[in-house]
């Protein structure tokens, strides 16, 4: 069948209709695979904000439930000068309570500055940075027990607040030989590290 021109004009039209039907239709598609890629990304971002919700979630619950179980604890290092300033004129007037109360011999001491530190064993300490304040110690005694009395009592006080690091000790008495009597036999030369644990201040922090 052979079409002629008339025919050809009368095609058009609906050719033109076609057309445009075939290419509302891919533009329908197109938009709808649009629509549902946009509402599956939508609807992951939901679900990984939801996930990350409850991950902090968890978390704070997690963190919560540490604080409450180590509250105690942390308290009592407050308590004993190991968490915070430190306190070395506490440490001083204990030092003297201490001296006294077992009626030892003369007893010479002096603090240096505070100081970073950091321990030759492994030690986890978090955002916190240890600190020591190292005390000179010189006193005479009338036996080893002396120094061990003096170490005892400061550490009933404040536990964990300090290391006896090295004591040096002589004898007094020339013969060798311990005597009774109330006079001293012994000399020490000690080092104490007075320790202190502190948060680093913000600055600090946002450098490291």
């Amino acid at each position: 069948m052979n079409l002629g021109p008339q025919d050809w004009k009368k095609l058009q039209i609906s050719i033109v209709i076609l057309i445009a039907v075939v290419l509302a239709v891919i533009a329908l598609i197109a938009g709808a695979q649009y629509y549902n890629t946009q509402q599956e990304q939508a609807l992951q971002l939901q679900q990984n904000q939801l996930n990350a919700a409850r991950q902090r979630f968890q978390s704070s619950g997690l963190e919560k439930d540490t604080i409450i179980e180590y509250l105690p604890q942390y308290q009592r290092l407050i308590d004993h000068g190991f968490v915070g300033e430190e306190r070395r004129i506490e440490w001083v007037e204990d030092l003297r309570k201490q001296h006294q109360s077992h009626k030892l011999f003369g007893i010479k001491y002096s603090i240096k500055q505070q100081e970073k530190y950091t321990p030759e064993f492994a030690a986890s300490l978090g955002n916190f940075v240890l600190h020591r304040s190292v005390m000179q110690l010189s006193l005479d005694m009338l036996h080893e027990g002396d120094l061990l009395k003096l170490t005892e009592s400061l550490s009933e006080n404040h536990g964990t607040s300090f290391i006896l690091r090295d004591c040096e000790i002589t004898r007094l008495n020339p013969s060798g030989t311990m005597s009774r009597q109330l006079i001293a036999n012994l000399h020490a030369d000690c080092e104490i590290d007075w320790l202190t644990l502190r948060e680093p201040a913000p600055t600090q922090a946002a450098q490291q």
